[in-house]
């Protein structure tokens, strides 16, 4: 599947600062959509009458959706380009954020918030492909930091802007919100967007050459230690973004705006971390990079899950600590989504979907653990994130240490 460095295309035709947007905007349909509603959880739970089950249904729910479309739509865009993929799924992403907006039921907001996280996977999964279209793996993550650098932005306002729409106009009005950036989105990349992919593979949908391609894609070790730290470091993320509401406001007492501003403030660690990114990559190479950023994994999750063991019960002792962890995301997430890529630029398309699926299986076991084990205490929250963060750290240190491109 690797071809010669000189066969790969190492300029956009678009400039480089519109590409720069146009990642952000799409990959930060993922972080906005997740973590807009979150302070309007309680609310939400209360007006529709939900069990702690079903409200993290509307979460895991959505991931699990967002995670398996990617398989379709990764092949589908390296068939028919990236460009009608994206347009496809934008018009969806906002047909079901008006549907979630009306939703009189909570198995209709499931049903809709489903629909949603499928939609969602033919932005972010395009956005992924368009780099590696675009660039070859080191320049990739270079520019996949910077992108994530605006996704970060999106990030650090949804929370607090999630927070303030719920006092203001209700949790209905969140839902709105994401109808309004998906129609930003889907206009910039409707008027803006050329098409990145330079030769559609007309065999990427036929059976047999799929089947063989994802072996080949699975069976690859670069893909398989890159994937490992993103997978691992969403997980704990994710651990984080699912239990988070509920710990801080119910158990810990924070009012909302409070919990929005802390949720802003860990955005602005994610986007610390891609900036110290692209500084420590043409110093030390992706390998190393990833090394560091997996001593940052372990040291937040364990002085996180040790404040819970020992019965800590101020919200600092577990923001501060995941402060931490933030910064090591944003430095995992680049190099570990441009790595696991880089060996397939003839079917980057495939290699991102598979990449993002693995993430969001990972992150719907964990939802799946924490609807049944949230027990009114900070046990599952910080437990959690402290495992994902240990864990992050051994496949960087192991894995993308033996098998990773060090480019």
């Amino acid at each position: 599947m690797s071809v010669p460095s000189s066969s790969v295309r190492t300029g956009p035709a678009m400039a480089p600062a519109l590409v720069v947007v146009l990642l952000a905007l799409l990959l930060g349909l993922q972080p906005i959509t997740t973590d807009l509603y979150l302070p309007a959880l309680p609310a939400l739970q209360q007006h529709l009458g939900g069990s702690m089950p079903q409200v993290q249904l509307t979460l895991t729910a959505l991931l699990l959706a967002f995670g398996c479309s990617q398989l379709a739509w990764g092949p589908l865009s390296d068939r028919f380009g990236r460009r009608p993929v994206l347009l496809a799924g934008l018009v969806a992403y906002v047909a079901a954020a008006l549907g979630c907006a009306t939703a009189q039921s909570m198995e209709a907001l499931i049903g809709w918030r489903t629909l949603q996280g499928a939609a969602m996977g033919a932005g972010v999964m395009g956005a992924r492909a368009v780099v590696r279209d675009l660039y070859a793996p080191a320049e990739g993550a270079h520019t996949m930091s910077r992108a994530l650098t605006g996704l970060g932005i999106i990030a650090c306002l949804s929370a607090p802007l999630g927070g303030l729409l719920s006092d203001w106009l209700g949790w209905r009005a969140t839902m709105g919100a994401l109808a309004a950036f998906g129609t930003v989105a889907l206009g910039m990349v409707l008027l803006r967007f050329t098409e990145s992919l330079p030769r559609p593979n007309a065999h990427a949908l036929r059976p047999a050459h799929l089947l063989r391609t994802w072996g080949q894609i699975l069976r690859h070790p670069t893909f398989l230690a890159y994937t490992a730290t993103t997978a691992f470091s969403y997980a704990g993320l994710f651990t984080f973004l699912a239990s988070s509401s509920f710990t801080f406001i119910q158990v810990l007492g924070w009012p909302k705006t409070a919990y929005g501003l802390v949720l802003a403030t860990m955005a602005g660690m994610y986007i610390a971390g891609t900036v110290l990114c692209r500084r420590l990559l043409p110093r030390w190479g992706v390998r190393r990079s990833a090394a560091f950023a997996g001593l940052l994994s372990a040291t937040g999750g364990t002085l996180m899950a040790a404040a819970a063991l020992a019965g800590a019960t101020s919200g600092w002792a577990y923001a501060l600590p995941f402060f931490v962890y933030q910064v090591a995301h944003g430095i995992h997430m680049p190099c570990g989504q441009s790595g696991a890529m880089g060996p397939f630029p003839h079917a980057a398309g495939t290699a991102s979907a598979l990449n993002g699926f693995a993430m969001m299986l990972v992150a719907f076991g964990v939802g799946h653990w924490l609807g049944r084990s949230m027990d009114g205490t900070v046990l599952p929250m910080a437990l959690g994130v402290g495992f994902w963060g240990v864990a992050t750290a051994l496949a960087a240190w192991t894995l993308v240490r033996r098998y990773g491109e060090s480019a």
